[in-house]
């Protein structure tokens, strides 16, 4: 794991337990970044993680504020410097319903009775996650099962494709959790797209991940034009 998945994991941790409550400024950066002891660049890394999850909001001129989730995703996606911008997360989005439903019909059509418990292994992290509210771990797994499935699908070029964008469809997947009362929407649609692949269901699997991208953009307050 990366240093900032580390500072990002061990910051989550003390918001969750309290440490930094809701309405708190974190310290400044300088000394966050001495606490945790990482360079300032890993800590900007991981406060951008955080803030993509809706753990806090950068202020600018003022510092972070702990907000645990309570305020807008697409809000915060303009409000961070670093984050990708409307138009490139519809981009991103746009990408990955473009090859994401066909590599997951690939992958039916493939899977068989030693790759089919990979799939679920990852989904069961995902959900052992989510229980503890452990969203940096949840995201973590969530790219793991897209990952996966373009691995799964045989197809070298479409699991490059994922590798080659994984920044941006991290920070795609990442945005969704900041409501933090509908995290386990996205477990649900990898559980019938996970299905629909074990079936062996070439349709239902690319059905199932179109609707998945679907409800992720637009829980991330994203639209964009479908092929």
């Amino acid at each position: 794991m990366s240093m900032p998945n580390i500072a990002a994991q061990t910051l989550q941790r003390q918001i969750l337990s309290g440490t930094y409550k809701t309405g708190q400024m974190l310290p400044g950066q300088r000394d966050l970044a001495e606490s945790l002891g990482i360079s300032r660049a890993s800590l900007r890394e991981a406060l951008s993680m955080l803030e993509a999850l809706g753990f806090i909001r950068s202020m600018p001129g003022k510092g972070t504020l702990v907000t645990s989730g309570r305020s807008n995703p697409a809000a915060k996606a303009k409000a961070t410097s670093a984050a990708p911008s409307s138009a490139e997360l519809q981009s991103t989005f746009q990408l990955r319903y473009i090859f994401e439903p066909d590599a997951a019909a690939l992958a039916a059509r493939v899977i068989n009775m030693h790759t089919t418990p990979r799939l679920w292994a990852v989904q069961a992290r995902f959900e052992d996650a989510l229980k503890t509210v452990d969203l940096v771990s949840a995201s973590q797994a969530d790219l793991a099962f897209h990952q996966l499935i373009a691995e799964l699908s045989g197809n070298s070029g479409l699991l490059q494709i994922s590798r080659d964008f994984e920044t941006r469809i991290s920070h795609s997947l990442r945005l969704p959790f900041a409501d933090h009362s509908r995290i386990w929407e996205p477990a649900e649609e990898h559980r019938a797209i996970a299905a629909a692949i074990s079936a062996g269901d070439a349709d239902g699997a690319r059905a199932a991940m179109q609707v998945h991208l679907l409800h992720t953009a637009a829980r991330a307050g994203i639209s964009f034009l479908q092929p």
